[in-house]
């Protein structure tokens, strides 16, 4: 877009309807996708529907729906008249949903039929019930053909609320960031500096389109390139996305570290250490390098062979792991950001990106560290621009917490710069431990060395009573693999040997990590962890 558009969705869909109304915009994989100028006519039909259920600009409207193509037609209807979109996640529970519903003050909500049974206990507040497959209004005989145009012109400006996003965060309280139109249209705009999009471009969408980074980087972004989404009818199962990858043969997509330690653990690094001879070699440097080539180039032809974007952010990419796609030559990037900027603070295009670090901030804004340490020179990320949130719904006091007078936001992640300006996450200052003689510990360091041992899922490091306690998550499933010839005792073999792994597992990590760092105990944790959204562990659940 070289011609000034108004950072606006309204202004974005006209501007692409007008330079790309026949190509492909959203499809479901497998079927025909409708192009940008039905998403146009159809977005204008739901629009005259709103105005026949008596929805003005500035009411709260819900979003509770898995990915779809009328997931994105149904947020362009609401905020191109002016009214807020409040997304929620399809897993949030029944009672998280009634609390949205009740604190956000919508009277009308889009639903998908599957999540229909989310809504039960929220009824009696909701005034219109609409279902987002057909646009049918539960108990109403309003539908979309009686009124094909709206009858009103709505003026939306930048400075609008667009949406109101509930966080399911890491650190209990479910909060509603308050985003305007200009604070996701800027992100978009200047993410496509680290990576152009185009109407050839197809992603294929894995993530919830009502999380942050989804919703700016998979539906904004797409649509400011003319380019087509896909999206997966049932949840991303190895069954469901091999099949999918093929079929779409995606150049873009955006993920989570989970997705991708998954791949390496389950299917790349078995490769290399089921047999005695691959295992040595691949602890030679110059071998390890040959055989993560090669396997790179396996990894993008699962991928489609046409994949030149492979986003990840949300939370820190294991170090083992990333060392990995930088050998294999796999087209990663790195982001870093929150749901209060909308969400994307810095990032870097494929290969140019350093260890563990998230690349440089964004085009347009600010970011410092605040007060750092002297000789680290680490401290509390600050951020400041276009895609800093208009503030917490209704929480001016939780609000005036995070947002300075000036405008600088309060990330609560701790980071440093390097010389050429790369942003290197260490962690959220409200995880940090402090040590009995004073020093900061970082959970999230020592995390990341306890899941690069063997049949280990995932882990939490907490203290306990002054003591260092990883809670770990075993593959029960592999461990019962090696097993399973055994008909006798094969359950107590299996507990034997998760206890042994235990204490394996405890002196791997303490020979790895520095003297602060030591954990004293290994707890096992039976089920997977709790997540959010982005696939990070709530830990306020097992502090």
């Amino acid at each position: 877009m070289n011609k000034k558009i108004a950072l606006t969705f309204p202004a974005f869909l006209n501007e692409t309807i007008s330079k790309f109304p026949n190509r492909p915009a959203y499809s479901f994989v497998g079927d025909t996708p409708i192009t940008y100028k039905e998403v146009g006519d159809l977005s204008q039909s739901v629009i005259a529907l709103l105005e026949k259920l008596n929805i003005k600009p500035g009411d709260k409207v819900g979003l509770l729906s898995a990915n779809m193509p009328n997931w994105g037609v149904t947020f362009f209807s609401i905020t191109s008249m002016g009214a807020v979109v409040v997304p929620m996640l399809p897993d949030f529970s029944k009672n998280e949903i009634n609390n949205v519903v009740e604190h956000s003050e919508m009277k009308t909500i889009f639903v998908s039929n599957s999540l229909k049974n989310k809504i039960v206990e929220s009824e009696d507040r909701l005034v219109n019930i609409i279902n987002i497959e057909d646009f049918t209004v539960k108990n109403s005989d309003i539908n979309l053909k009686d009124n094909p145009k709206p009858t009103n012109r709505h003026k939306v400006n930048e400075t609008d609320m667009a949406s109101i996003i509930y966080t399911s965060g890491t650190t209990g309280k479910s909060k509603g960031v308050m985003l305007s139109h200009k604070n996701i249209c800027f992100t978009a705009v200047k993410s496509r500096i680290i990576q152009p999009v185009n109407d050839k471009d197809r992603f294929l969408s894995v993530l919830p389109l009502s999380h942050t980074y989804e919703n700016t980087l998979g539906l904004i972004l797409p649509l400011l390139g003319g380019s087509c989404v896909y999206y997966l009818k049932k949840p991303p199962t190895p069954s469901v996305l091999l099949p999918a990858l093929k079929a779409v043969r995606p150049t873009i997509m955006l993920t989570v570290p989970l997705i991708i330690e998954k791949i390496y653990r389950g299917k790349v690094l078995p490769a290399f250490t089921d047999k005695f001879v691959t295992r040595v070699l691949y602890k030679v440097p110059m071998f390890r390098r040959k055989f993560n080539a090669l396997a790179g180039k396996k990894l993008l032809r699962t991928f489609g062979g046409e994949l030149n974007f492979f986003g990840i952010g949300g939370a820190k990419l294991n170090k083992e792991v990333e060392k990995f796609l930088q050998e294999a030559k796999f087209p990663y990037a790195i982001g870093y950001g929150l749901t209060e900027t909308s969400p994307l603070l810095a990032g870097v295009s494929p290969f140019k990106g350093k260890h563990q670090s998230t690349g440089p901030k964004l085009d347009g804004i600010h970011l410092k560290i605040h007060e750092p340490g002297k000789y680290t020179g680490e401290g509390e990320i600050w951020a400041k621009g276009d895609n800093v949130m208009m503030g917490y719904f209704k929480e001016p006091d939780l609000t005036k917490q995070v947002l300075t007078d000036d405008g600088w936001f309060k990330t609560g992640d701790l980071g440093l710069f390097d010389e050429d300006n790369y942003l290197y996450i260490r962690g959220r200052s409200k995880n940090v431990i402090i040590g009995a003689s004073g020093e900061n510990i970082f959970p999230e360091d020592i995390e990341s060395v306890i899941n690069n041992f063997k049949h280990v899922t995932e882990s939490l490091v907490i203290q306990q009573k002054g003591k260092l306690v990883a809670l770990v998550h075993f593959n029960r499933e592999e461990i019962e693999q090696k097993y399973k010839h055994l008909k006798d005792g094969f359950s107590q073999v299996v507990d034997e040997k998760c206890e042994e792994l235990k204490n394996e597992l405890r002196t791997y990590v303490n020979e790895k990590v520095n003297k602060f760092s030591k954990i004293q105990y290994v707890e096992l944790v039976k089920d997977e962890f709790e997540k959010t959204a982005t696939k990070k562990i709530k830990r306020f659940v097992y502090n």
